[in-house]
């Protein structure tokens, strides 16, 4: 049978003891006036309890700061400030589980806690409210507090309304406050924090934020629950008007349920001559399409890639127009000299034209900038009648970009292979792929490895987009590629192409390009007739070796536009109408020159050699120079040299210690005197093995004493055994000396089957001397 207990007559505050138990509640907070139901699991707390009813039925009620259960607490856990109780009721079910009803008092404050005690007791003292007074400032918080207090009311379904009625009709200030934390859904914490206030103004300021807080959080989840019922709404109104609308379809015997749009996806499909595999994987997405609601996401990937599929070149193709005269016509208006590139170009129109299904090499277009690579390509298109596509591949290090995202990846598209197909509207343009050297590979994949498949005839024919996830066949694609430099191509990569070099252009080349291209663009780019500017021929002359250095064309063409807008603004303010530019007035459009010519030709001091090298950007002459001081320290390298470079100073210098006797040259020198070896424009990094007749040159000069003859240049790879090996770059090397007024040039034999490149008029204006052997260089470059 239950062992209810009733209490005895009301007990006040006055009656409250000094010494009181302590039970540690969790995850709740009692407040004075306030009434709580509470359930007792632990044996110490029952036994408390009963201890309790049988005295004064009062207990002190702390927060733990714990929030387990089950465990015991210690008094470091509890809080200093709670709330006395007294026990309105007690039931017990079990021996060991009891259920109380209690109501708060007062606060108090924990003097000591008692020790050797069954369970916890501590000395405690009443603690008093301080600014409980109806002032003006807790009377306007009140109002407040009600006022928001009404609002939760209204917005929490477990409030009843009696609750607002009944926060209106205190008055006491502590009181109101009590009331309202110990309703209001806050955290425990922030609870035990108001019970902690003795001052009532205080107080009150943290309710108000309590309550404030609360109300925003109603008012924020009410307002999401309209509009997710909104939506619902919206999704039931729409779902029922469509099963009328198929309903009114159905009776005027409209049978078909495909839309307008589904409709006309099914006729561009029909026009667009999928092939099989394309066309099942478009009628597949057709009636996935079909059974999508239009406003959902899905319905949107869904159509997008329909419409790429759609809309892509299948069989449309231009008609070639492999007419090799007029191609030989279109290629030579375009462009002057690469003679090279414009007869390979030719030969493979001449294959396409007697065998129509010919699936010739890819071309590689290598040489520095600004020699006409890619305007190469453009002209390539418009002799056969083709679209142009170009794609910048510089940069370039997601494998995506190559072969597409997969549809499962938000905002996937295509690759730019399949999207410059599209933007040609043809399945065989002429496609260029600039800058395919400056691929770069990372995390996201290698692009070039992508481009293998693109560039291999034998396998494009089923390249295979990861957005379209169907093949696609390139082979009537004409594809070219530019570069600037081969070695950072991977070799499977460049394995499947043709290399053709376009060397950089002579003097007489650019003079001839400028007065019939350059000059005249620019003239037009810049509003200027051609009666009202003449530039001379000595004029461009000195405009290409005094103002620029380079293998290529752009920084020509810029500087005769500098010229042409300096023109233009006289013209423009009527200062001048016809003008005659020559070399004297461009200090006045250019300002002073950029080159020091001739400075070849200063070379007389034992120790300086001119070398030739070889850039990206096409050739340069390089100079080598040698010093000797006292000491005996070795041999000193400067000017920013690569570790091959520097290999060839330390051969050079093996080599004519080794046959110092022969060379007739002091053997005590090399023990005597440190070397130091510098080439100039130290910040620009030097590399390669060419430079080593040049080092050895530089070194014999200033041990013999002998200055190397003026006018003469060299290259050549250098051996232990004193060989002479070849080494690349002739043309170039040869023009950058022609370029500086070198008459004489040193080159390996190896080399002289290259001088067939070498155009005629620089070859009949110099002296070329071929050589395997080192002595033999040391002979022909030595003076005296």
């Amino acid at each position: 049978m239950d062992d209810v207990r009733h209490p005895s007559p009301p007990i006040t505050a006055d009656h409250i003891p000094d010494i009181i138990p302590i039970l540690p509640i969790v995850d709740t907070n009692l407040f004075p006036k306030m009434v709580l139901p509470l359930v007792l699991i632990q044996s110490e707390a029952v036994e408390l309890i009963d201890e309790a009813m049988a005295g004064n039925r009062m207990l002190g009620l702390l927060l733990s700061r714990r929030s387990d259960i089950d465990s015991r607490h210690t008094t470091d856990d509890l809080y200093r400030i709670g709330t006395i109780a007294i026990i309105l009721k007690m039931s017990k079910m079990e021996e060991s589980k009891a259920q109380l009803l209690i109501q708060g008092m007062e606060r108090f404050r924990i003097v000591k806690f008692l020790k050797n005690k069954k369970y916890m007791q501590a000395q405690i003292e009443v603690v008093e409210n301080r600014n409980a007074d109806r002032s003006i400032e807790n009377r306007a918080l009140m109002a407040n507090i009600v006022e928001q207090y009404e609002k939760i009311v209204e917005l929490s379904p477990g409030l009843p309304s009696e609750m607002g009625h009944m926060i209106k009709s205190l008055q006491e200030p502590s009181v109101l406050a009590d009331m309202v934390a110990s309703t209001i859904n806050a955290p425990v914490i922030e609870k035990q924090k108001v019970i902690e206030l003795l001052d009532v103004n205080k107080r009150l300021k943290k309710v108000t934020r309590l309550v404030n807080d609360q109300l925003e959080i109603l008012e924020m989840g009410s307002k999401i629950q309209n509009q997710v019922k909104e939506d619902m709404d919206k999704r039931q109104r729409e779902y029922y008007l469509r099963r009328q609308m198929k309903a009114i379809r159905e009776e005027l015997g409209e049978t078909g349920d495909d839309s307008v749009e589904i409709k006309d996806y099914r006729t561009r499909i029909e026009a667009a001559g999928l092939p099989e595999e394309a066309r099942k994987e478009a009628e597949r997405e057709i009636q996935r399409l079909s059974r999508m609601h239009p406003s959902s996401s899905e319905y949107v990937v869904a159509s997008s890639y329909l419409d790429w599929l759609i809309s892509l070149p299948w069989t449309v193709s231009s008609q070639d127009k492999l007419d090799i005269k007029e191609a030989r016509r279109i290629l030579n208006n375009d462009h002057y000299g690469l003679e090279k590139p414009k007869k390979r170009i030719l030969e493979y129109l001449a294959v396409r034209k007697l065998k129509k299904n010919s699936k010739g090499p890819i071309l590689c277009f290598f040489g520095p900038p600004g020699t006409g690579k890619t305007s190469l390509g453009r002209s390539i298109a418009r002799a056969l009648g083709r679209e142009f596509v170009r794609i910048a591949l510089g940069g370039v290090r997601d494998e995506a970009e190559i072969r597409g995202h997969r549809r499962t990846y938000v905002g996937a598209l295509p690759g730019r292979i399949i999207q410059s197909l599209r933007k040609a509207g043809t399945k065989n343009p002429v496609f260029m792929l600039d800058e395919i050297d400056k691929v770069v590979s990372s995390y996201h994949g290698d692009p070039s490895s992508a481009l293998l498949e693109v560039l291999d005839p034998e396998q494009n024919v089923s390249f295979s987009d990861h957005y379209l996830d169907v093949s696609f066949d390139l082979s009537d694609v004409m594809f070219l590629t530019t570069a600037n430099v081969l070695h950072t191509i991977p070799a499977p990569l460049r394995d499947r192409m043709e290399i053709l070099e376009l060397s950089g252009y002579t003097e007489e080349e650019k003079l001839k390009i400028a007065t019939r291209y350059l000059i005249p663009r620019q003239r037009e780019a810049n509003g200027i007739k051609s009666n009202q500017i003449k530039i001379t021929t000595g004029a461009v002359r000195q405009i290409i070796s005094a103002y620029t250095r380079e293998s290529g064309l752009r920084n020509l063409e810029r500087r005769i536009g500098a010229v042409c807008r300096g023109i233009a603004s006289k013209i423009a303010e009527g200062t001048a109408e016809n003008i005659v530019v020559g070399q004297k007035d461009l200090y006045e459009y250019l300002g002073p020159v950029s080159n020091m010519p001739d400075l070849a030709l200063k070379i007389d001091t034992p120790g300086v050699v001119v070398g030739l090298a070889w850039t990206p950007f096409g050739g340069e002459i390089l100079f080598i120079e040698a010093v000797a001081m006292e000491g005996g320290k070795g041999l000193t390298l400067t000017g920013q040299l690569g570790d091959v470079m520097k290999e060839s100073a330390s051969t050079a210098l093996s080599y004519i210690r080794a046959r110092a006797k022969k060379l007739n040259l002091d053997e005590s020198f090399f023990s005597r005197h440190d070397i130091h070896i510098h080439v100039p424009e130290g910040s620009i990094p030097k590399d390669g093995p060419s430079a080593g007749t040049a080092m050895l040159t530089a070194l014999a000069s200033l041990i013999t004493g002998r200055p190397v003859k003026k006018r003469l240049a060299m290259t050549g790879e250098i051996t232990l055994r004193g060989e002479v090996l070849p080494v690349g770059g002739i043309k170039e090397k040869v023009i950058a000396a022609h370029r500086a007024g070198i008459k004489t040039i040193i080159l390996p034999l190896w080399n002289r089957k290259d001088m067939d490149d070498v155009p005629d008029h620089i070859k009949a204006s110099m002296d070329f001397l071929f050589t395997d052997k080192m002595d033999h260089v040391l002979e022909l470059a030595l003076d005296g």
